[in-house]
């Protein structure tokens, strides 16, 4: 999963908005990253991002300003392409997916039939 570090800008972002991601690793058991929306100058959004290794297992944890607390979910595959991670507690999303095709990273959240895509290009 070593291809995730780094910058990100989304690419397929709302008008008038951009958006990036930004992962680095702090230690062999976690990685944060970090997940900005702008409009403009203005921040809109900020979500807190780790993926972590507690209890022998792998998780993607998300803490974003809708949510009282850290929201985990257990990362349950992982190919040299991408991963899968999933909470099927959590209301929405279920599931999040990453997928990676050269300098370009698709994410996808979902639960049920709704699902958000994500599109991403690695920042030189």
């Amino acid at each position: 999963m070593e291809w995730l570090l780094g910058n990100w800008n989304r690419t397929n972002a709302k008008p008038g908005r951009s958006a990036s991601e930004h992962w680095v690793k702090v230690n062999d058991r976690q990685w944060k990253g970090k997940g900005v929306i702008l409009r403009g100058a203005d921040t809109t959004f900020v979500e807190k991002l780790q993926i972590v290794i507690e209890r022998d297992k792998l998780y993607y944890v998300a803490d974003v300003p809708e949510n009282k607390g850290l929201v985990y979910f257990e990362i349950t595959s992982v190919t040299d392409n991408g991963f899968i991670c999933e909470n099927p507690q959590h209301d929405f999303p279920k599931k999040i997916a990453y997928s990676r095709n050269g300098n370009t990273v698709t994410a996808i959240i979902s639960a049920g039939a709704k699902s958000i895509t994500y599109q991403f290009e690695r920042i030189p």
